[in-house]
């Protein structure tokens, strides 16, 4: 069953629902945004709270639950 997230984008506010299979990984969802918004995905990390998320950690590793806000952010590290 996914779990569906809401993703902000940090640089416009804009919002968008996601619904994201409990294997998908924060790439996964990194890869998603960036297309849907037209953004180069290596540019960009997904915020959760303060932690910076990336890479292929899945969203069950990560603790994400329905109802959660990730935040599409520039990379602070460079893409």
């Amino acid at each position: 069953m996914p779990i569906r997230v809401n993703l902000r984008d940090a640089e416009t506010g804009s919002r968008i629902e996601m619904d994201l299979e409990h294997e998908n990984t924060v790439e996964d969802a990194i890869e998603s945004a960036a297309s849907f918004w037209d953004k180069q995905a290596g540019a960009f990390v997904i915020r959760h709270g303060n932690k910076i998320l990336r890479g292929r950690t899945t969203m069950t590793e990560l603790g994400i639950r329905e109802g959660d806000l990730l935040e599409l952010i520039p990379d602070p590290e460079g893409g």
